[in-house]
């Protein structure tokens, strides 16, 4: 028997575009590094388009060449330096989305465990968990710099290892397609959000069992309020 209030050990949330508002500084960051290879700069679209994947996978996405272009290694590192720079300035602005921080709250409970599993850098996420005050929700947090990113299931089956915790009573929360795949190829339940960076259509045919339209519906659904 257990005293959770829902069925899942461990509920794991993606960061960009499903915690954190970072399109503004993703795009503009991703625009600078290309300028820096002299090439034009990606639409807005395309760069949303590859958010949530390991940053060196991302930039190839966008690269003429994908991975074999010869350019690669130099515009990841353009991006990198870009982002800090950009980070570091008193008016950078990468906000949390509407109601997490309440609802984080509210999921923070003796049997449940919070994790994360993000594209982000080690060092990237704990500035922006940091920034936000989150850190102390999570008791696991898996990035891009172990192994394989998204939609490869390493990230989720190290946070199930970390806490003890058996696909069937893991939930995943996030905002693409590589989230919803990443979950599937774990085994694990995946909510799509609807204010993220791919649409609600496509989340649904990757596998998403919902679609959340705001983190209050989160909470709702595992407390059995909303079916």
């Amino acid at each position: 028997m257990t005293d959770r209030p829902h069925p899942y050990a461990l509920i794991v949330f993606d960061v960009d575009g499903t915690l954190v508002d970072s399109q503004a500084g993703i795009v503009a960051s991703m625009a600078d590094a290309f300028a820096e290879i002299g090439l034009a700069a990606p639409t807005a679209e395309q760069t949303r388009r590859v958010v949530g994947l390991s940053l060196d996978e991302a930039v190839a996405r966008l690269l003429p060449g994908g991975l074999e272009d010869p350019r690669l290694d130099k515009a990841v590192d353009a991006y990198k330096h870009a982002f800090m720079a950009r980070r570091a300035r008193p008016d950078y602005d990468e906000p949390l989305f509407p109601g997490v921080r309440e609802v984080l709250a509210a999921l923070d409970h003796p049997q449940v465990c919070l994790g994360v599993a993000t594209g982000k850098s080690q060092r990237g996420l704990e500035a922006t968990l940091a920034h936000h005050d989150l850190t102390r929700f999570f008791v696991t947090t898996q990035t891009a710099d172990g192994g394989p990113g998204k939609p490869h299931p390493r990230m989720l089956q190290a946070a199930m290892r970390a806490v003890g915790a058996e696909p069937q009573e893991t939930l995943l929360i996030g905002d693409t397609v590589f989230d919803v795949e990443m979950a599937g190829n774990a085994g694990v339940t995946a909510f799509g959000v609807g204010w993220g960076y791919h649409d609600a259509a496509e989340l649904s045919r990757a596998g998403a069992h919902t679609i959340l339209q705001s983190f209050d519906e989160l909470r709702a659904r595992l407390e059995g309020t909303v079916p």
